[in-house]
């Protein structure tokens, strides 16, 4: 038994070896057959099933080695020199750097060297190239040079179209594709070597590779790969691969002659302007007067081949174009190169003609475009180079100083078929102080989508991704919190619903949130068009000979609110064009158009890849049920959530264009969540974190700017340009943008018409008002505080609707303590404000801030609960309750009683005591009687006469309140003699000073100390009050009977004389069922005597 099982174990080692021979593809599926057979050696249905496995992968991969073409180096290129050294190291390393010159053959050979290291049986050679064009054509020449066809052992793999086959061997592709595969194949077991073109130019997606395989690398060391490229930081490329062994391989250029002609004022040509006159002001020459000095000494040399000359822009290709027209060069004709050129006009610099060319380019020749004839390069030093400012979060587009590497690659551009000469327009000074390397893209650019990519495939952090440079720490801060801005990662950086979606979309993120929100909106098969569109260069030319033959074409495509629909325009015109049009027909539909055919295709590919994508992720039926794509029923129900405000109001019936409009706006916001602005002063548009920008000239709603403007692009080049723009209504980003939104209440009051407490609202993007004055019900987002406000500014002054009956009873019930108030003139008898908000306060529930929810919660109260929120008078009146006897409610007229009124208002004309008096009762008043007024106001008058009395006379009574209040306590009850009379002989006799009842001086006293007479059933007189000594006192006259008279207007001076009418004996105050309201600060106004 025991030689059985050593048998067994001896049978699984060998099978573990065995499975090397196999497919790499094939080999972690046998992996897990082999690991269930050894935990289970004596399982002969397990050894079966994987021998089985074995033999056919093994087998296949026999045959692809036989099927492998054969391979052989070029020997007139440099690389072959060294190819047995590469062959060599490529079968003893896993990773192999090559760094190759312009022309030494790297990127055609070294696909045929890894045939030759036994590569391309096991699985495939993978060549990545940073260019759809040039995957496409190396592919098609390694194809002619291995004599087999393209598609078979030799195949490429771009964007929109996929050439590779069962037997491919080598295939070409864009580094996009291999990064795409990554997602759905983590051990990229499809290869058994890959090799990275083209390493200088350090990509995102180069640079991204270049970690991941760092960490594949290790967990699969059957793995080969080659890192190459024309100018390389070897050392660096080393380092991050363990000291990886480098082979340098010299170029097959010529010589090239580099001569330094430095502009004046050296160090200052980055900045200078890019035209002006010859010589400029002040000696100072410009870039353009550089260009035109050396084609000067170009052509006086006399030699042959043509001109490249770089430059940052178009504009700057425009000025030194008509800069060197004006020079007139004979047998020379001067060619733009840029990447926005139309095709036709890109052509004419592919296909000399007999004439000497000058060709001003942008940097899109230093690598990306091959010019043919040139002997001759201008290089100025400088270029516009795009970099993302994550303290401006948006995209800079400035020109710069280029470095060496690119500096060497532009002179290289002359040495490719003869001797060459390069002009540079600096000094060799400056050249050498420059930076070596360009800085690689991943510390230029946005990081959102390398974040999002990584959170997809499970690769951890990016703080510890294995990068050849780590990015800047702000950049990724910033690239979290776009994620965020957009949805994709909840606060914790996990990823969302939405974000696992968009991550499957192989668009930039901002794009892929707006196929999302698209989606939840129902306006997806629009948004595909956008989306798409905006993923290309916009196909739209513009030739500077032909421009207004261009906008009166594009013209049809224009619409006056958003270039959005105008791009759905353009769609709908090309959609009928290329499905009623031969491709003949549709290339000169396009030329008469001014559209790029090109572009248009590859809009069109792109536009065909998304909505496959999205059929992928069942889009389409979830769109007609209203519901989301996930992956699974938890992920679909988390999606449904996190966009369940976008759904809202989506859905629009028929050619509602505005609800469309709106809804195809709003998933646009949801992509763009800071990209929008309100035009202020000047015409520049303030946008979000204090953000201005300014509308693009050449956009089409530049000539009528709209209020609030959403941006596709905002680009910062001298200023900050807002490109592809739509107008829209604040209140979409409100409903878009719930997460981003910073709210701010304000102005909390009682609304009596509403019964509730409201306030304003002002809602803000990052800064940006949005809202400055959103009316909003204060209750549901503050209560306690709307429950104080309600108390104050509804119950405690009865401005509100309700059917509670406490409310009208207390109120009641506060008018008469306070009338009982103003009879002593004194503030503080009657409970405060405050403490009525208290005693409301603690019987209400917290959830009574309205009047609905009064009325309900009172409607539930027992009889003795309603009863309980009754105030009492012993309430209301917390201190010196009041003595009716000293403010009497009526006044003895023989068998009548006149009615007594008291109002406590100092500078109103009724302010004090008021006697309501029948007409024919009038001759009967006894004025003595009236002088003394109330028992509650002797003291108070008193003092004022005394007061009023002439110095020498009044220094015997000081103080006077004091000898006013042994006068009120000697006579509690009125003498027969005027108070005046009186109060002379109180004096008289207390100190026995002369003192007679003329020396007081009524009129002197407070206006409050002198009885006020109301007149009932006359017509309307005026008050009088007497103003002097010894007359009668003032009348204030009612034109109608009690109980209810109304006051008439009201005047001071003397007396009046009434007619006679008959009236009733009985009267009462004018104002006895009509509560007097005054204000707050009039009621805190406390009276006081003067000393």
């Amino acid at each position: 038994m025991e030689a059985i099982g050593a048998e067994a174990k001896s049978a699984s080692r060998q099978a573990r070896r065995a499975i090397d021979g196999a497919l790499t593809r094939d080999r972690g599926r046998l992996l897990g057959l082999w690991s269930k057979w050894n935990a289970k050696p004596g399982d002969a249905a397990l050894r079966d099933a994987f021998s089985a496995k074995l033999q056919a992968s093994v087998a296949e991969r026999e045959r692809r080695a036989a099927a492998l073409p054969s391979a052989t180096v070029d020997a007139a290129l440099p690389i072959a020199a060294h190819a047995d050294e590469i062959v060599d190291l490529i079968r003893s390393h896993q990773v192999v750097v090559i760094a190759g010159e312009t022309g030494s053959g790297k990127t055609t050979q070294l696909p045929k060297l890894c045939l030759l290291a036994g590569r391309g049986a096991a699985g495939m050679v993978g060549c990545t190239q940073p260019r759809r064009i040039a995957a496409r054509s190396v592919a098609r020449r390694v194809a002619e040079e291995l004599q087999v066809p393209l598609g078979g052992a030799v195949g490429f793999q771009v964007r929109f179209n996929d050439a590779v086959g069962d037997t491919t061997a080598i295939k070409f592709m864009t580094d996009g594709i291999l990064l795409a595969e990554i997602q759905n194949d983590r051990w990229l077991s499809k290869y058994d070597t890959l090799i990275i073109d083209e390493a200088h130019e350090r990509s995102l997606n180069i640079d991204f590779l270049l970690g991941y395989l760092k960490q594949l690398l290790p967990k699969r060391p059957d793995l080969k790969l080659v890192v190459t490229s024309a100018t390389i930081d070897t050392a660096r490329f080393a380092a991050h691969f363990g000291d990886a062994p480098v082979v340098s391989v010299e170029g097959r250029g010529y010589p090239v002659e580099v001569r330094y002609r430095p502009l004046e004022g050296e160090g200052g040509h980055a900045d200078a302007p890019a035209s002006g006159a010859a010589g400029g002001e002040g000696g100072q020459r410009t870039i353009v007067d550089g260009i035109v000095a050396a084609c000067d000494e170009i052509q006086r040399e006399k030699g042959i081949g043509d001109v490249l000359i770089f430059l940052p822009g178009e504009r700057e290709i425009r000025d030194a174009h008509q800069a060197l027209e004006k020079r007139k060069y004979r047998h020379t004709e001067v060619l733009p190169l840029y990447a926005r050129l139309s095709a036709k006009d890109q052509d004419r610099v592919f296909h000399p003609g007999p004439q000497r060319r000058i060709v001003l380019a942008t940097n899109v020749a230093e690598t990306s475009l091959t010019v043919p004839r040139i002997h001759y390069v201008v290089d100025p030093g400088v270029a516009r180079v795009k970099r993302y400012s994550p303290r401006q979060k948006l995209d800079r587009l400035h020109i710069e100083d280029v470095s060496q590497a690119s500096a060497n690659q532009r002179a290289g551009r002359c040495g490719r078929i003869a001797p060459g000469v390069c002009i540079r327009l600096y000094s060799e000074a400056d050249f050498a102080s420059r930076p070596e390397f360009t800085d690689p893209e991943i510390r230029r650019a946005a990081l959102a989508g390398v974040i999002l990519r990584m959170l997809a495939l499970g690769l951890g952090d990016i703080e510890n991704f294995p990068f050849l440079e780590p990015p800047d720490p702000r950049a990724i801060a910033d690239g979290w919190q776009q994620l965020n801005e957009l949805g994709a990662v909840d606060a914790d950086r996990k990823l969302t619903a939405i974000g696992r979606t968009m991550a499957k979309l192989p668009v930039d993120v901002k794009l892929a949130r707006m196929l999302v929100a698209a989606q939840a909106h129902g306006v997806l098969r629009e948004m595909l068009v956008i989306a798409s569109f905006l993923g290309i260069q916009d196909p739209r030319e513009r030739p500077a000979d032909a421009r207004a033959a261009a906008d009166a074409a594009h013209a049809q495509f224009v619409d006056a609110k958003s270039e959005f629909v105008g791009i759905l325009k353009l769609w709908d015109a090309y959609r009928v064009a290329h499905e009623e049009m031969t491709q003949s027909q549709l290339r000169k539909w396009a030329d008469r158009n001014f559209l790029g055919f090109l572009r248009l295709r590859e809009w069109w590919e792109l536009h065909r890849q998304l909505k496959l994508q999205c059929e992928e992720l069942q889009w389409d039926r979830h769109a007609r049920e209203g519901g989301h794509p996930a992956s699974s029923a938890s992920e679909q129900k988390t999606l449904d959530t996190q966009t369940q405000g976008l759904r809202k109001d989506a859905r629009f019936r028929g050619n509602d264009e505005q609800k469309q409009y709106a809804a195809l706006h709003r998933a646009l916001i949801a992509g763009l969540p800071t990209q929008l602005g309100n035009r202020g002063d000047k015409g520049l548009y303030d946008g979000p974190r204090g953000r201005k920008f300014h509308l693009f000239p050449g956009s089409r709603l530049a000539s009528k700017p709209p209020p609030w403007l959403l941006s596709a692009t905002l680009l910062d080049t001298e200023k900050v340009w807002a490109i592809t723009n739509a107008a829209i209504e604040p209140d979409w980003a409100i409903a878009e943008l719930p997460h981003l939104l910073a709210r701010r209440h304000h102005d909390p009051h009682w609304s009596r018409s509403q019964g509730r407490v409201v306030g304003s609202e002002q809602i803000s993007l990052f800064g940006l008002v949005l809202a400055p004055k959103k009316p909003v019900h204060y209750g549901a987002l503050f209560p306690e505080e709307s429950r104080a406000i309600f108390v104050r500014e509804a119950l405690l002054t009865g401005e509100i609707n309700t059917r509670s009956a406490f409310l009208a009873r207390n109120l009641r019930a506060l008018e008469l303590a306070r009338q009982e108030e103003a009879k002593q003139r004194r503030v503080g008898l009657v409970v405060d404000e405050d403490w009525q908000a208290r005693w409301y306060l603690d019987r209400l529930p917290a959830h009574v801030h309205n009047a609905q929810a009064l009325d309900a919660w009172y409607a539930k109260l027992s009889k003795d609960e309603k009863a309980a929120l009754e105030w009492s008078r012993d309430d209301l009146l917390v201190a010196d309750q009041t003595d009716a006897a000293r403010f009497p409610a009526y006044l003895p007229l023989g068998d009548a009683r006149l009615a007594v009124q008291y109002r406590f208002e100092p500078g109103a004309v009724d302010d004090g005591m008021t006697v309501a008096v029948p007409l024919h009762l009038l001759n009967a008043l006894d004025a003595a009687r009236l002088s003394w007024l109330a028992p509650g106001f002797v003291e108070d008058k008193a003092a004022a006469l005394i007061r009023s009395l002439p110095k020498a006379l009044r220094r015997n009574f000081v103080p006077a309140p004091d000898f006013a209040r042994a006068f009120a306590e000697a006579f509690a009850q009125p003498d027969a003699d005027s108070i005046e009379g009186a109060l002379a002989k109180f004096l008289k006799k207390l100190s026995g000073v002369e003192v007679s009842a003329l020396d007081f001086d009524a009129a002197a006293i407070e206006p409050h100390l002198r009885a006020n007479l109301r007149l009932l059933d006359v017509p309307a007189p005026p008050l009088a009050r007497e103003a002097g000594r010894g007359g009668r006192e003032g009348v204030l006259c009612a034109k109608s009977t009690p109980p209810q008279p109304s006051p008439c207007a009201l005047r001071r001076g003397r007396a009046l004389s009434w007619p006679n009418r008959a009236t009733s004996t009985t009267c009462a105050p004018a104002s006895a069922n009509a509560p007097r309201r005054r204000s707050p600060a009039m009621r805190r106004r406390a009276w006081r005597s003067r000393a």
